[in-house]
């Protein structure tokens, strides 16, 4: 019997030749957000590894976005020119490619994760950060909050992004709203104390996030896939909730996203979050089975039997993972073999087979 994590999946004109998908992770290693040889590496190694897509890592839209100095962007087309070679390998290894495009807002300004500081002054490349309302992330500066007219134009900057992107040649588009960056930060009643058109009511909460989303669904055309990655809870009363994603989800289906990549926390730095394997998968079928939209899962799914339990018997269309493609990048060949099918390989690497191995000179 063929396995369901390596069955095809075709999301608009886009085929996926399995479910297993490369998480969006930060590598803090681009110079002025253009990825250089590091990314080049890094995204090429999952390619050759037989995965379905890869997601690259948080990507600002303008240099105030990004999370740390060292993060992508895709503001200039310079940055764009410089994913090129890496969107063609990807894609002569039979998989696809997306970006998740994002502004990390409070969150944003730091430094790379191994120097001995968090926040980059001016000098260091820093900038002031801006959020929902002035209410700061732990102990980072107070952010300024954004009037409507810059809500407006940041929209536009996604939408600008997103054009580029497509231009760019990658397969799939996804916005970031997920731990707690800007358009969370937007959608959690903690941290959006507005009293205008973009705070208050829940339907004020999701306006950044849905005529966002609209406007790029508009600017990307009706083929390209349409992500959205969200926290499905903050994890703490009185914050965003899955009952909130439930309703903010069906709208996102209704305006054009095709898929929701779920989730969790990361608005509020101290919340308790109650971690083990497969630990969130519950919230992407719940979010499926209410919204009934796509959803992939994400959190600790490191082990073949489990990802395919999750695809069979948990109705989640995908599994995207993170730290175990950072230990094994070509963990998806691995898997393939232990659920006992055979997938497509890079050439190069198929003497290595134990299913059906080609001979190879001695």
């Amino acid at each position: 019997m063929s396995s369901s994590l390596f069955s095809p999946i075709k999301i608009r004109s886009t085929e996926f030749r399995n479910r297993v998908w490369v998480s969006p992770m930060c590598q803090y290693s681009a110079d002025n957000g253009v990825v250089g040889d590091w990314h080049k590496v890094h995204l090429g190694s999952f390619a050759t590894g037989g995965v379905g897509l890869i997601m690259v890592e948080a990507t600002g839209v303008e240099p105030e976005g990004r999370i740390s100095v060292g993060c992508t962007g895709l503001w200039s087309e310079e940055q764009a020119q410089a994913f090129k070679p890496i969107i063609k390998f990807v894609h002569d290894q039979g998989a696809k490619i997306g970006i998740q495009l994002a502004h990390a807002g409070r969150k944003g300004s730091t430094m790379l994760p191994w120097d001995d500081h968090e926040i980059a002054a001016q000098n260091e490349g820093g900038w002031t950060t801006i959020s929902a309302s002035a209410i700061s992330y732990k102990d980072f500066p107070v952010p300024k909050q954004m009037s409507v007219e810059e809500i407006q134009t940041l929209a536009n900057k996604f939408v600008e992004a997103s054009t580029r992107a497509v231009k760019a040649g990658f397969d799939v588009i996804e916005l970031h709203a997920a731990h707690g960056y800007l358009f969370h930060q937007f959608l959690s009643p903690i941290t959006n104390q507005r009293q205008d058109a973009y705070g208050g009511s829940f339907e004020n909460r999701i306006r950044f996030l849905v005529e966002t989303s609209e406007l790029v669904r508009v600017a990307i055309g009706s083929e390209i896939p349409l992500f959205v990655r969200i926290s499905a809870t903050d994890w703490v009363e009185g914050g965003w909730d899955t009952e909130q994603s439930i309703r903010l989800c069906k709208i996102l289906k209704e305006v054009g996203v095709d898929l929701i990549d779920v989730s969790s926390g990361g608005l509020v730095h101290d919340a308790k979050i109650v971690t083990g394997p497969g630990y969130q998968v519950g919230f992407a079928a719940e979010i499926k089975n209410g919204s009934k939209i796509m959803t992939s899962a994400v959190g600790q799914i490191n082990d073949p039997a489990q990802a395919e339990d999750i695809i069979k018997n948990k109705n989640i269309d995908a599994v995207m993972i993170g730290r175990q493609m950072l230990r094994n990048p070509r963990w998806a060949i691995g898997a393939a073999e232990e659920l006992g099918e055979k997938i497509s390989w890079s050439v190069q690497l198929e003497r290595a087979r134990k299913l059906g191995a080609r001979k190879s000179p001695q």
